[in-house]
């Protein structure tokens, strides 16, 4: 089995908890957008529900769909949100951003009564940390944010651990925002919790990419089928 069916499956599990009249964050990336093409499926038919993208990207996957969509203006409280993640730990914290859309989608998952993450079984990890950490920062005194940025992990500015996302053909990568992404790769995250108290507080960070304590739930598709994890 690849590993697109098992994102796939756990797509089609979170559609479990979908019912009528919801108001539904809709994630970004690779699990999330399968989720919005069964979503799709099922509203074509019949199903009503709105969504609220987290990304342009997402948008134009879901009016492909034929989903109604939102805004968080016009619906500011969301009944649940489905997004995927690039590591989930056990306590159910999160990293995202992989995709450049961890700022949108901390505002709607904060928006949201519940969260439920879906993934396959290769994004579940003992300790927060071997993904690179994405950090949404401004495009202004971005070498100063940058070394700030290391030192509220700990590591050297000139380690080459604290980097700058590029597009492809030196271009460098740009969110839906404006802003610009730093990716740290860290290893090993022991305290998200306090690590992202202190990127919070640099001046020049519009968000990182650790979810603490926003999902609920967490479907992880493998081998030998469906996990569905609650957090403690």
């Amino acid at each position: 089995m690849n590993m697109e069916s098992l994102k796939r499956q756990a797509a089609a599990r979170a559609l479990e908890f979908v019912r009528p009249g919801m108001r539904l964050g809709l994630g970004t990336g690779s699990t999330a957008r399968h989720f919005v093409e069964l979503l799709g499926e099922r509203v074509k038919a019949g199903l009503a529900v709105i969504g609220v993208p987290t990304s342009e990207a997402t948008r134009a996957d879901a009016e492909r769909a034929g989903i109604r969509l939102s805004t968080l203006d016009e619906t500011p409280e969301l009944d649940l949100t489905v997004d995927g993640a690039d590591e989930i730990d056990p306590n159910l914290s999160l990293i995202k951003g992989g995709g450049g859309a961890l700022l949108r989608e901390k505002i709607v998952a904060s928006a949201s009564s519940r969260m439920i993450v879906i993934a396959d079984e290769t994004k579940w990890v003992p300790v927060l940390g071997r993904f690179p950490l994405p950090i949404e920062v401004v495009p202004f005194g971005l070498e100063a944010t940058r070394r700030a940025v290391a030192a509220a992990a700990g590591v050297s500015p000139d380690s080459g651990r604290i980097a700058l996302r590029k597009a492809g053909e030196g271009h460098v990568f740009v969110t839906d925002g404006g802003h610009f992404i730093l990716d740290a790769t860290l290893e090993r995250i022991p305290d998200p919790a306090a690590l992202a108290g202190r990127l919070a507080a640099i001046p020049g960070v519009v968000e990182h990419g650790l979810f603490i304590g926003l999902a609920q739930i967490a479907i992880l598709a493998g081998q030998d089928g469906i996990r569905v994890v609650e957090r403690p």
